[in-house]
């Protein structure tokens, strides 16, 4: 028996899922960016809790009380005006002198029309409701006017009694200050922080490139410093690099000696040979170790892969020039083009095994080579294209392969050790790169390089 969730759960889930999916791809990919974002976002959202309830509670309260007491001093005065008409002379030298109002009274006439309010204006709505709520007789209101203030008209008795107060008796017209300087010190802590985050994100960025450029084959000249967390990460590091290059060299110095003996061994079949009558024998025999020792070379140089060359300034186009004459002297047309800046720091030999790979497979293959390099957007890339048979898409994979050898789908009479595309994609690799293999123009085979640099 399966349980199922009910459809709006599923469409729950999937719609959760889809917004974290929509919010992740919006979100900054950067260590820095989203070390100000945690320090950003509860600084903007206190601000907003703070702002929120000191402009709808607080300045709203304080509004509502202010014009409370001025409409309660305009009820006092229409009260005792309507007592004692005689009294209005006395009455307005006490409302200018001791509760800041201007009052006077008009003949009896209508009120104005109303005036257009603002859309936001909290003084037109609390005092419409104490004017309302206290005196209850009809008024008019005008509040937009002249800004800093105020003209109430209330029909009375005997006329019209028309109130002009200043706006800062009924609004709280300074909470604006509250605000700027909260926004200054939120700025200046900002400022602080990212200042602080910028020196605790830099050790990082350090150890990133020192990592990078020491996957690259260029110097490193690293000091781990930093929060105590960013160090013990560039003491491991450090450690690390110590252990690869210890086991480079010892992996070197073996190959060396391998190399030294094995290349002492042949040397020595080909002398014994020398001194062997000629025959059909002595040609297979001689073919054998000049292919023994072809097949030597490839297996050290897929063991040494780039190891032990340090990277420095290369003309990619000079390099790619030696190629094309050494190509057309098998007798194999073929054309460079190069464009952008052709100085390329690179490990020069590695990246000429590289190439000469490439080109050597091109030229086993097919009749028409065409190198075309390009160094642009920080990437160094080359295309060597040819007119042969091509690899299936389908085998394109096991090309790089060690061991692997495809001649089947592309030529029987010529065979080889199954490591020349292997031992690229490992030197460009190296170089932080990647080969890929695709249809070429020429209609036979592209090999692309692309190498940041």
């Amino acid at each position: 028996m399966s349980l199922t969730l009910p459809s709006y759960v599923q469409r729950t889930g999937d719609a959760w899922r889809a917004g974290t999916r929509w919010l992740a791809a919006r979100m900054p990919k950067g260590l820095y960016a989203r070390s100000l974002l945690i320090v950003i976002l509860p600084v903007v959202l206190l601000q907003g809790v703070i702002v929120y309830f000191f402009m709808e509670r607080h300045w709203q309260q304080v509004t509502l009380r202010m014009s409370s007491s001025v409409v309660a001093e305009i009820a006092s005065i229409i009260d005792l005006y309507e007592a004692n008409p005689q009294t209005f002379e006395q009455l307005d030298r006490v409302a200018v002198k001791r509760l800041g109002l201007d009052i006077d009274l008009l003949p009896r006439q209508p009120l104005p029309p109303a005036v257009d309010k603002p859309f936001f204006s909290i003084l037109d709505t609390y005092l419409s409701r104490e004017l309302t709520r206290q005196i209850a007789r009809p008024f008019w209101i005008d509040t937009v006017g002249r800004s800093n203030l105020i003209e109430i008209r209330i029909q009375v008795e005997n006329g019209v009694l028309r109130i002009i107060t200043h706006r800062n008796q009924a609004y709280a017209s300074n909470s604006h200050i509250f605000i700027v300087w909260m926004v200054i010190a939120s700025l200046v802590l900002l400022a602080v922080a990212v200042a602080f985050l910028r020196n605790q994100i830099r050790p990082i960025l350090r150890l990133a490139r020192a990592a990078e450029d020491f996957g690259k084959g260029r110097d490193t000249n690293f000091a781990p410093h930093g929060a105590r967390e960013v160090r013990q990460a560039g003491h491991a590091f450090l450690e690390m690099r110590d252990r690869i290059e210890r086991t480079i060299d010892q992996r070197t110095a073996m190959l060396n000696g391998v190399s030294h003996d094995l290349r002492t061994i042949l040397t020595r079949f080909k002398l014994s040979l020398a001194m062997l009558p000629e025959g059909p024998e002595l040609e297979e025999l001689q073919g054998d170790v000049v292919e023994m020792q072809r097949m030597l070379e490839a297996y050290l140089d897929f063991a040494r892969g780039s190891a032990g060359e340090a990277a420095e300034d290369t003309d990619i186009r000079e390099l790619l020039e030696q190629l094309r004459l050494d190509a057309e002297r098998h007798g194999h047309p073929t054309s460079v083009k190069f464009s952008g800046d052709s100085i390329v720091r690179v490990r020069p030999h590695s990246l000429k095994r590289l190439l000469a790979n490439l080109v050597g497979n091109a030229q086993r293959y097919g009749k028409t080579i065409a190198i075309d390099g390009s160094n642009a957007d920080h990437f160094l890339t080359v295309h060597v294209d040819d007119d042969g048979p091509g690899i299936p898409a389908n085998k394109r994979d096991d090309a790089f392969r060690p061991f692997v050898r495809l001649d089947a789908s592309r030529n029987q009479d010529e065979g080889g050790t199954g490591l020349g595309l292997a031992i690229a994609r490992d030197i460009a690799r190296t170089h932080g790169g990647e080969i890929e293999l695709s249809d070429s123009p020429l209609g036979g085979l592209r090999a692309t390089i692309s190498i940041p640099v």
